[in-house]
């Protein structure tokens, strides 16, 4: 599955991400809206430049799945899966709450991941069959004895379309009064492995915005499913729940019409 030279291998990755992204963090730097109406800018595209460059020389046989540079090596059965500013709009924003992402895919299914925000120098690390870490110190999701008490976050409401409104807002009712929060990305995702947030819930994912977060959240206690409670793989469709108790799982589907 994993092996130490991975999870070394996907940090120097994140740690290269991390060096191209802080120098243009709040300075001047170029920016322009892709074909599908999101935003890219010059330190995307120069992380992910960084980041394949290291794998292409050290595992030329594996494949590369990029935000912004795409797919190398498509049907190997090891993929590194790179999204390097998850947040762009919060990095446009000089909010230091975006993040680099890694994940290696064995077979479709991610089995390492990396959720790295290089402002605050806070790096997640997951690994199947490992504790998950935040900077080195192992973390937990935290227990949530009734949906009713959760802190739920979400991007932003924006994201949901069609019958996924009346599912997210399903959820939305069933936690705690003015315990929503907006905004994130993928450091909700961080936060629920570390026991601050319980719930996350999106819609419209790709596989470069959630493959790294499964190792990170499970690693840590909790569970990633897809709307159905599935866990996720390659061919999730996108719209996933990050859940700190798993034994809530069934009170979140229900809340969602099982949608």
């Amino acid at each position: 599955m994993t092996s130490s030279t991975d999870l070394d291998l996907a940090n120097r990755l994140a740690e290269a991400a991390g060096n191209a992204i802080r120098p243009l963090f709040r300075g001047d730097w170029a920016q322009e809206r892709k074909a599908d109406r999101t935003f890219v800018t010059e330190a995307d595209r120069a992380a992910e430049a960084a980041m394949r460059a290291i794998i292409e020389a050290e595992r030329p046989h594996d494949g590369i799945v990029g935000e912004e540079y795409g797919t190398r090596n498509e049907g190997a059965g090891r993929q590194w899966v790179l999204d390097p500013i998850d947040g762009t709009t919060s990095f446009i924003a000089g909010r230091p709450i975006f993040g680099t992402l890694v994940a290696l895919l064995q077979d479709g299914w991610p089995v390492l991941g990396v959720i790295d925000q290089p402002i605050l120098k806070e790096r997640w690390v997951g690994s199947v069959g490992e504790v998950t870490t935040l900077n080195g110190k192992p973390v937990r999701c935290a227990p949530c004895r009734d949906l009713g008490d959760a802190v739920l976050g979400t991007t932003t409401p924006h994201q949901f379309t069609g019958g996924d409104v009346e599912a997210f807002m399903g959820v939305a009712k069933s936690v705690a009064e003015r315990k929503i929060v907006y905004g994130g990305d993928c450091y909700n995702y961080a936060l629920v492995a570390s026991g601050h947030i319980d719930l996350v819930v999106e819609a419209g994912l790709q596989l470069y915005d959630y493959a790294a977060l499964v190792p990170v959240v499970e690693g840590a206690g909790g569970i990633m499913s897809d709307w159905q409670g599935n866990p996720l793989d390659a061919g999730s469709d996108g719209r996933v729940i990050a859940l700190g108790d798993p034994a809530r799982l069934e009170d979140v589907l229900e809340a969602m019409g099982a949608s």
